[in-house]
């Protein structure tokens, strides 16, 4: 290295500086009103968004697909096949919101008509928003929703390129959305889907996935009920049908009911996949938080006080020891943003001032610092005494 050139470097910085000062003395006072990456921003994430239901159909005997467009007409967000839409609920004096997996192709968002389409299966009484959309909401209605949510989607540099997925019930939707976008030849893998249900007659999507058969696109059927005329593979997903449909170097999504996720990670570890090769979705707040190592069950049948922080004003409000607290929150009337349901994604941080609760152990998505510092994932945190919490005013 010559001399002049390293002294050249190394007083590079105050040449920048000194430049970077004369540019400053010589620009207009008038402020620049035009920001073009911003407008681009804006137009792929532009965050709530009103729509209305423009189609609703049956997708089996126990669930139904609900198609939405923008009442403005206009495309919608961009999105990843596999992400999930966060849908604002007004019922009665509450605003609710929840996560749906899309279950539409991102190309279908983008053409002449573009729409976004969920599918939601009836509760079996744990669930009162899916009764809701399957029993009341109808063509006509409008709602707001925030899309392209989530980190459950194809990632060239870090996935395979043969993907099986693993689905359970209504679980099936974000690789239809996937399976679609594959047929459509906007997106590039391998995929077989492999599903389980309990009965051929109440397949989720079934005539759909049916057409999408192709040299890239595998359907796999299991059934765990008892049908004596059925002829493909039957019980549960287990590591032997799993190791049947895999190739060499597979990468695996999973996506059900929260049993199912206890159940595929000890499957999946007898076939000793690598963890870099396995993709969970969340699966919304959790069905029963009592069965969850560390909670503590004294306290299960109790109901507490919490006291609401907005600004300078306080509420108290019940609290179940067995809901989270967004839920009480919901109960009570109170707004609080939330999107994923499942601890993960932060919209519901929530600082508690005072008292004690228990943090949902699956995809607890808290950074080091929010632990250390009391603040939580309201739609996956349980009071376990009179607790005191701060959250934003709406």
């Amino acid at each position: 290295m010559k001399v002049k050139g390293f002294l050249q470097d190394v007083t590079g910085a105050s040449r920048v500086t000194k430049a970077r000062l004369e540019a400053f003395a010589a620009a207009s006072t008038a402020p620049e009103r035009v920001d073009p990456i911003g407008e681009v921003a804006k137009a792929w994430h532009p965050g709530k968004i009103d729509l209305v239901v423009t189609d609703i159909r049956e997708a089996s005997k126990t669930a139904k697909t609900i198609r939405f467009e923008r009442t403005d007409g206009e495309k919608l967000p961009f999105f990843y096949a596999g992400q999930f839409i966060s849908l604002d609920f007004e019922i009665g004096e509450s605003i609710i919101s929840r996560p749906y997996s899309i279950s539409s192709a991102p190309f279908e968002a983008r053409g002449e008509r573009p729409f976004v389409e969920i599918t939601v299966r009836r509760s079996k009484g744990d669930g009162f928003i899916c009764d809701y959309i399957n029993d009341t909401l109808k063509v006509g209605d409008k709602m707001r929703g925030n899309m392209g949510l989530g980190q459950f989607y194809y990632e060239p540099l870090r996935d395979a390129k043969h993907v099986v997925a693993l689905a359970g019930g209504v679980g099936i939707t974000p690789f239809a959305s996937m399976a679609k976008e594959i047929a459509h030849g906007t997106l590039d893998f391998d995929l077989t889907i492999i599903y389980g249900s309990v009965s051929s007659d109440d397949i989720i999507l079934k005539n759909e996935l049916e057409a999408l058969k192709s040299e890239r696109i595998h359907i796999v059927h299991v059934l765990s009920g008892d049908e004596k005329d059925w002829k493909g593979e039957r019980g549960f997903i287990t590591a032997e049908i799993i190791r049947k449909y895999s190739a060499p170097d597979t990468t695996y999504f999973i996506c059900g009911p929260q049993a199912m996720y206890t159940f595929m990670r000890e499957e999946l570890k007898k076939l000793n996949v690598p963890q870099r090769r396995v993709r969970f979705e969340v699966f919304g707040q959790a069905k029963d938080i009592a069965k969850f190592a560390g909670y503590p069950t004294d306290v299960a049948d109790k109901t507490f006080n919490m006291t609401v922080v907005r600004g300078i004003s306080e509420t108290v409000i019940p609290a179940k020891a067995t809901e989270s607290i967004a839920v009480a929150l919901e109960r009570a009337g109170i707004r609080i943003e939330t999107a994923c349901r499942s601890g993960e994604c932060g919209f519901c941080r929530t600082k508690v001032i005072s008292g004690s609760y228990y943090v949902c152990p699956e995809g607890d998505g808290r950074r080091e610092a929010d632990k250390d510092f009391n603040y939580v994932h309201a739609c996956a945190a349980y009071p376990t005494s009179d607790i005191k919490i701060k959250i934003p005013i709406e």
